[in-house]
């Protein structure tokens, strides 16, 4: 059974939202704020520092070569500290030490001599029980403000990796915290309940759309001539992180089930990469394709995938299917969104909140091959898919109104007036 949905997002997709540049009052201007990067997710980092930098924040930005760009360098009010440098996988073990460690040094020296009072976590490092421990207590014997985005209250859990350790150290970052910022009111909800946080210093903010990678004129025809997709198939894509929880297993069953109509003519595209410590569900995975499908029914990426090649999958595909055990929220949603791409997805996290049935996607229950395939089904059928040309506009302006940075960056920067005392 597709499951109906009356959602948030579904009374904004009815709303004409027109947002319109904002003077930015005397009281706002010129707060500084550190931005730890974690040296991950250079769009997120981009995109909210971008649009910090236009509501007169300054900021340091500290990342690696992995967040670099050109408008690091060439925006005011705003400096890049490259603390890490490349993170190479053709590096040895001795090498990625001791770059790590040098970027902690780097970090401890400049929390000690940084103007900024606020230091704004949008991840932390490799030695994650560290950073949420005894660096959240150095920060706070520096008389430093903390703020934090939580794009997972729990990862480990979710992960099936929870442990004592785990549960304490996150208690003891979000304890530390002066402000806290996530995605869902399901997420803020959880961090409540299961660790105590008061909820003054929680702030939901709406993921915002990705704005960090190239869309050119390439069009959804080229695009599917260029990954090899003849004219009527039904492109169907999984994009994004290999990794046991995002079930693509499910989806296997699922296009196995859609296969049975060869009149129907579908096409499966894999692309991504295999996170680190996935690789026996990666094997599990190709086992699957080369077992139970004739070659060339599924396209198979496993690799990373450029900025730059990023249309061209979402592009080339009539949906994106996002069959995941367990989320809290994906990012990957949004970006489909960005490129006017619908989406099905299992009812698990917040995708509920985010995607209206028959406008933007359609949801169906986790973990069922049977009603994911009549979920991918109802798609196809759907006016969303057959006119889909005009569908994805819409989607793009969706998504521009709901989930912009500008959005986003309004509320941070309330956050930090409100921590520094002042009046937002």
């Amino acid at each position: 059974m597709i499951m109906q949905t009356s959602s948030v997002a579904e009374r904004c997709l009815a709303q004409e939202v027109e947002i319109r540049p904002q003077a930015i009052p005397n009281s706002w201007s010129g707060i500084e704020i550190g931005l730890l990067t974690g040296c991950q997710d250079r769009p997120y980092a981009y995109g909210l520092a971008m649009a910090l930098i236009s509501k007169g924040v300054h900021l340091d930005i500290v990342g690696s070569d992995e967040i670099d760009s050109p408008e690091l360098h060439s925006t005011p009010n705003l400096r890049f500290l490259n603390f890490r440098g490349s993170q190479s996988n053709n590096a040895n073990l001795a090498q990625k030490l001791s770059k790590l460690l040098v970027y902690y040094a780097r970090l401890i020296r400049y929390a000690a001599r940084s103007k900024a009072k606020i230091l704004h976590i949008l991840w932390n490092n490799k030695f994650e029980f560290f950073d949420r421990s005894i660096l959240m207590l150095y920060y706070k014997v520096l008389g430093k403000k903390i703020a934090l985005t939580a794009h997972n209250v729990n990862q480990a859990r979710r992960d099936a990796k929870d442990s004592w350790l785990n549960r304490a150290t996150l208690r003891i970052q979000y304890r530390l915290c002066d402000h806290i910022f996530v995605h869902t009111q399901k997420m803020r909800d959880e961090l409540c309940q299961d660790f105590g946080v008061s909820e003054k210093v929680v702030t939901v903010i709406r993921h915002p759309v990705n704005n960090a990678f190239p869309d050119t004129e390439l069009t959804p025809a080229e695009a599917k001539r260029r990954l090899g997709l003849r004219d009527g198939e039904k492109a169907v894509l999984f994009f994004g992180r290999i990794r046991p929880y995002k079930g693509i297993e499910y989806l296997l069953d699922a296009f196995r089930l859609l296969s049975a109509n060869e009149q129907a003519h579908y096409r499966l595209i894999v692309a991504g990469e295999p996170k680190k410590g996935s690789e026996e569900y990666l094997h599990e995975i190709q086992q699957s394709i080369q077992r139970d499908f004739k070659p060339g029914q599924v396209i198979l990426r496993i690799q990373f995938i450029p900025d730059d090649e990023m249309e061209l999958y979402l592009k080339a595909a009539d949906v994106l299917v996002l069959p995941y055990k367990e989320i809290f929220q994906s990012g990957v949603l949004f970006l489909a969104y960005s490129f006017g791409l619908p989406v099905v997805a299992t009812d698990v996290g917040s995708f509920r909140e985010e995607i209206v049935e028959g406008r933007t996607g359609f949801l169906c229950q986790p973990g069922d091959p049977a009603e994911l395939t009549k979920a991918i089904e109802t798609y196809f059928a759907s006016d969303l898919f057959k006119n889909l040309k005009v569908r994805r506009r819409e989607l793009r302006d969706y998504a521009n109104r709901n989930h912009s940075w500008h959005a986003v960056a309004g509320l941070t920067r309330n956050a930090y007036t409100k921590m520094l005392g002042r009046n937002p």
